[in-house]
């Protein structure tokens, strides 16, 4: 995490929320305008209840006896006054938090727009770093958003109305007595250090309590994408007592964080009736001694204007923890926007025709985990020939391809395509002229045509239909109660996977990458999409990997690879004839197929 990010401050915080507040300057400044007026409005009850007590208690001494009418007279005032204050204060108070809550909603989408748009740019490498798990990254990105927005609202909804209230209040009562505004603010540092020191006892219990947050939704997600696994083996109770164990964790820390919390609230509203109980006290021994401007309705006065003071402070507490959240989760969520070197890289290099010459020299790659996957490769894929990639799980295949469509960049070496270094290609058009299909395609949460339509978004209906047709799963899908328009996600993995299929054909690049494009289909399906496949390799640049040795026999290059290093190249018949690790891995698949029972069951059949 960037370090500027890890030592944010309040001031920080709220520097780096300022962007997002900005374009929102009009609604901020009638806000303000209004938490102006309403702060006023919040001073009227005291100033009518002086008054009034002076008044009645000026009644109920008048020579020649009490006067009813006059007091229904102030009466009557002061109840006018009063509840006019409360119907324009309510009407203000509405205004104040509709705009305040506009700007709040309006800076939460503009956040999670932002960082979307943001984690998109992102290479792949980012996303198999440690701490970005789905899950973890997904907990950093919500409770980021939440805390950040309610910041705003803290900060421009309830802390700037409740200490301008507090400004003026305080500042009422210096002008009223100078004795009692001096008490009054010499609670407000008190109360300040205890808060500050709220926040430094809990700082780390906070951080903890967000670790904890995140493995548990790691964790639930873990098991939901799990659960096949987990009920064939029978594991439910184990991943049970897996998240007990991070539950009960979550649960001790978070009791350790609200003990702390309620020791320090408690010290803080003793502290605040201490203020209350030293207001009344020395007002009370001012009128009794007659002191100049003070009447028996300063009292009330004084205790009402305190009370003002000290709104911020039986609200700061809630606000200050809410804050202190926010600290603690912007550090993830500006960790991902600030992120610079984990932008992709992108070149300017934009051809107008591409042709598909790979050249690799000498490259090395290392994933984050450490695992080295390759090791000095150097290789050429020619162009408009079907190259097959072969080699035991784990040489390196896949990382090939992740290489060469750009998803991570070469620790060393070279990789150039058309004599072009490959960082110096614009990786949305790279991208735009390579097919991808993979042994596990995703499938989007839609229908089945913006699933193939992804291919392509401006394809037609018609083309839509053609891709299906070349993916052999037209039929199936007219056959379903929806058609085209069913649930993608209800389809068989069989299905999907011809479902891949189809976006290619719609894409119809010059250049096919595909990683066990057949891994998921029956027989019958395999030898439709072979079919397929055949007719689309035609004039292009193909790169395929694949266990299955029907997939790869009548390519016309094929490399061996072994821990990333290229052992053997040639034609599939010559590198056979070489002997070695393709001559084990085909005579082994050979045998699995049981080839000769096979030969003699077609040959009696013949």
């Amino acid at each position: 995490m960037d370090d500027s990010v890890s030592k944010m401050g309040v001031g920080g915080l709220l520097k780096k929320l300022l962007p997002f507040v900005l374009p929102y300057r009009w609604l901020l400044i009638l806000t303000l305008v209004l938490t102006f007026v309403g702060s006023l409005m919040a001073q009227v009850n005291a100033v009518v209840l002086d008054r009034a007590v002076d008044a009645i208690n000026a009644l109920l001494h008048v020579e020649g006896g009490f006067d009813w009418g006059e007091a229904a007279r102030l009466l009557l005032i002061v109840s006018a006054v009063l509840l006019g204050k409360e119907v324009l204060a309510a009407v203000i108070t509405f205004g104040q938090r509709i705009f305040g809550e506009k700007i709040r909603i309006n800076v939460s989408r503009d956040l999670s727009l932002r960082v979307v748009d943001r984690i998109l740019q992102f290479r792949m490498a980012f996303f198999s770093n440690e701490g970005n798990e789905p899950g973890k990254l997904q907990t950093r990105i919500d409770r980021g958003v939440m805390s950040l927005s309610n910041t705003v609202k803290n900060f421009f909804i309830d802390i700037l109305p409740l200490f301008t209230s507090a400004v003026m209040a305080l500042v009422l009562m210096f002008a009223a007595n100078v004795y009692v505004g001096l008490v009054a603010l010499a609670i407000i540092p008190i109360y300040f250090f205890i808060t500050a020191r709220q926040g430094v006892r809990m700082k780390g219990w906070r951080r903890r309590v967000f670790g904890t947050h995140q493995a548990l939704n790691h964790g639930i997600m873990n098991i939901i994408e799990s659960m096949g696994v987990i009920k064939s083996f029978n594991r439910e109770r184990l991943e049970a007592d897996r998240q007990a164990k991070l539950q009960n964790d979550s649960t001790d820390q978070q009791m350790a964080t609200r003990r702390i919390s309620f020791l320090f609230e408690g010290l803080k509203t003793f502290v605040e009736q201490i203020g209350t109980v030293l207001i009344i006290i020395l007002t009370a021994y001012l009128v009794l001694i007659d002191y100049p401007g003070m009447t028996i309705g300063k009292i009330m006065y004084h205790v009402l204007l305190f009370s003002n003071v000290s709104a911020p402070i039986r609200q700061l507490h809630r606000i200050y923890d809410d804050l202190n959240d926010a600290l603690i989760y912007a550090e993830g969520f500006f960790g991902i926007l600030e992120a610079e070197g984990e932008v992709e890289p992108t070149g300017s290099h934009r051809p107008a025709v591409v042709k598909g010459a790979f050249e690799l020299q000498h490259v090395e790659f290392t994933y984050s985990n450490g695992t080295h996957a390759i090791r000095d490769l150097s290789m050429t894929i020619e162009p408009g020939k079907t190259t097959a990639l072969v080699g035991l799980s784990g040489a390196g295949k896949t990382t090939i391809v992740n290489l060469l469509d750009k998803f991570y960049a070469p620790d060393s070496g070279s990789i150039t395509l058309d004599g072009v270094p490959l960082k110096e290609w614009d990786t949305q058009v790279l991208r735009d002229n390579i097919g991808l299909v993979l042994q596990k395609n995703h499938i989007f949460s839609g229908t089945i045509e913006e699933n193939i339509r992804y291919g392509n978004p401006s394809a037609t209906r018609e083309e839509v239909e053609q891709a299906a047709r070349q993916a052999y799963i037209y039929d199936q899908i007219v056959a379903l109660p929806g058609g085209f328009e069913a649930n993608a996600l209800q389809l068989s993995g069989g299905q999907q996977q011809r479902i891949a299929i189809a976006r290619m054909f719609l894409k119809n690049p010059p250049i096919i990458f595909l990683d066990e494009p057949t891994a998921s289909l029956d027989a019958i399906a395999t030898e439709q999409i072979k079919s397929s496949i055949d007719a689309i390799k035609q004039g292009r640049t193909v790169i395929v990997i694949s266990h299955n040795i029907g997939q790869i026999i009548d390519s016309d290059a094929l490399y061996v690879l072994d821990k990333g290093h290229a052992l053997q190249h040639g034609t599939p018949t010559e590198v056979y004839q070489q002997g070695g690790l393709y001559k084990e891995i085909f005579d082994a698949s050979a045998r699995s197929m049981n080839v000769d029972k096979i030969a003699d069951t077609v040959n009696l059949n013949g």
